[in-house]
C-alpha cells in the first residue's frame, strides 16, 4: 500500500528562474555621473563667455625670448575653448626680433605683428595694438617671459565676474632692489592720490574687455595708468595676484628717468581725469589764492605807509604783492579760456555709452 501511494510532485521552478535570470541580467543601465567640473567640458577644455581672445604683446629686442613665450601661450591658449589671434607690437626693434616675428606668422596663421620704423615707446605700441585687436578680451603681457601666460585663464574667469579691467599684481616679484623699492613708492603714492585700490598699476600682465581697449586713448607715459584713466570712464577696475619670475634673456629697460617720468605722467593724469572738463575749477583756485595773498600783503603794505610813515617803495614784499596780484589774473585768465574751449568741444562730444536700446 505504501509502495502505491503516490509520490508527491517537484516543484517545476522553470518559470521562477527565467524571471529571476531577466532580473539579473536585464537590468536597465544606471545613467552615468559626470565627474567633470563644469569649466571643462568632453574635450577638457575650459570654457568661456568671450567667443575671442587676443594677447596682445609690446616688444623691444626681445628676440631671445619670442620663441619660449610663443610655445608657452599656445599651449595655455589651447586649454580653452574659444578662438585667438596673438598679436605682437615691435617697437623698433634693432635685432633679430622682426625676423623672429616673420617666421612665426609664417608657420601660424593667428599671430599677427605690427612693426615700427623707430621706437616710440610702450604706450603708442599698446594705442596702436588696441586698435589692431580683434577680440572680445584683451590680455596685454610683456615678451621678457616675467609674466606667466598660465595666468591667462585666471585672468578671463576674472572678467567674467563682471570687470571690465584686471590688472596683474606681482606680490612677489623678482626685480632688482631698487626697482622693487621705487615700484612700491610709486604705486602706493598713486593708490593715494587717485584712489583706485590697485597695489602694482604698472604690471604688464593685464586683461581688457573690448570696450576699454577701444575708448581708453594713451600717449607718452600713461600706460602706466590706463586703471586710471579706464575708472575715470566708469569702467570697473580690479586686481588679481599674478606670478612673476626672474628675467631669463635680455636686460631690463629700466632706468631712473622712467621713475621721474612716471610722476610727471601722473600729474597729467590727475589734470586730465579732475579738471580736463572744467578748468576753472584749477586755474581760479590757483588764480583766487595767488590775488588774495597778493592783495593782503599789500593792504599791510598801504597800512604802514599811510598810519605808521614808513618807507615802502624799496621794499621786497610791495614788488611779491604785487607780482602775486598779476599772477592771479593771469591763472584767471587761462581758466577762462580753458571753460570758453571746452564749452566749444562739448558741442561734439562723443560719450561713452555703455548699453542702449
Amino acid at each position: 500500500m505504501a509502495d502505491q501511494q503516490q509520490q508527491p510532485k517537484k516543484k517545476d521552478n522553470s518559470s521562477y528562474n527565467k524571471k529571476n535570470y531577466r532580473r539579473r541580467y536585464y537590468r536597465k543601465p544606471k545613467p552615468q555621473q559626470n565627474n567633470l567640473p563644469e569649466e571643462i567640458n568632453i574635450n577638457n577644455k575650459i570654457k568661456t563667455i568671450f567667443r575671442k581672445v587676443t594677447i596682445l604683446i609690446p616688444l623691444y629686442n626681445e628676440d631671445e625670448s619670442l620663441h619660449p613665450l610663443y610655445k608657452a601661450i599656445k599651449e595655455t591658449l589651447n586649454k580653452i575653448e574659444t578662438e585667438h589671434e596673438i598679436l605682437f607690437i615691435d617697437d623698433g626693434s634693432t635685432d633679430k626680433s622682426l625676423n623672429i616675428l616673420r617666421e612665426l606668422a609664417g608657420r601660424d596663421n593667428r599671430v599677427k605683428y605690427i612693426s615700427f620704423r623707430k621706437n616710440n615707446g610702450k604706450s603708442a605700441a599698446l594705442n596702436v595694438g588696441f586698435a589692431a585687436a580683434t577680440g572680445n578680451a584683451v590680455i596685454t603681457m610683456d615678451a621678457d617671459l616675467q609674466d606667466d601666460p598660465a595666468e591667462i585663464p585666471n585672468l578671463i574667469a576674472k572678467l567674467e565676474e563682471g570687470h571690465d579691467l584686471v590688472s596683474g599684481w606681482k606680490k612677489k616679484r623678482f626685480d632688482p632692489f631698487i626697482k622693487r623699492q621705487s615700484s612700491k613708492f610709486f604705486n602706493y603714492v598713486t593708490r593715494v592720490l587717485t584712489g583706485i585700490k590697485i597695489h602694482d598699476f604698472n604690471c604688464g600682465l593685464k586683461a581688457y574687455k573690448k570696450d576699454v581697449v577701444k575708448n581708453v586713448d594713451i600717449y607718452g607715459e600713461l600706460h602706466r595708468y590706463i586703471p586710471v584713466l579706464a575708472s575715470h570712464q566708469g569702467f570697473r577696475v580690479t586686481e588679481l595676484p599674478v606670478k612673476h619670475h626672474p628675467r631669463r634673456y635680455g636686460k631690463t629697460k629700466f632706468g631712473i628717468s622712467r621713475f621721474f617720468k612716471g610722476f610727471v605722467d601722473l600729474i597729467t593724469v590727475l589734470f586730465n581725469t579732475r579738471y580736463i572738463t572744467r578748468p576753472m575749477h584749477l586755474f581760479g583756485f590757483l588764480g583766487a589764492a595767488s590775488f588774495f595773498v597778493g592783495f593782503i600783503v599789500n593792504a599791510y603794505l598801504t597800512y604802514e605807509k599811510l598810519f605808521l610813515d614808513k618807507a615802502i617803495g624799496n621794499r621786497p614784499m610791495l614788488f611779491l604783492g604785487m607780482l602775486l596780484i598779476i599772477v592771479g589774473a593771469q591763472f584767471f585768465s587761462v581758466g577762462l579760456l580753458g571753460e570758453i574751449m571746452v564749452h566749444n568741444f562739448n558741442k561734439n562730444r562723443e560719450y561713452s555709452i555703455k548699453e542702449k536700446k
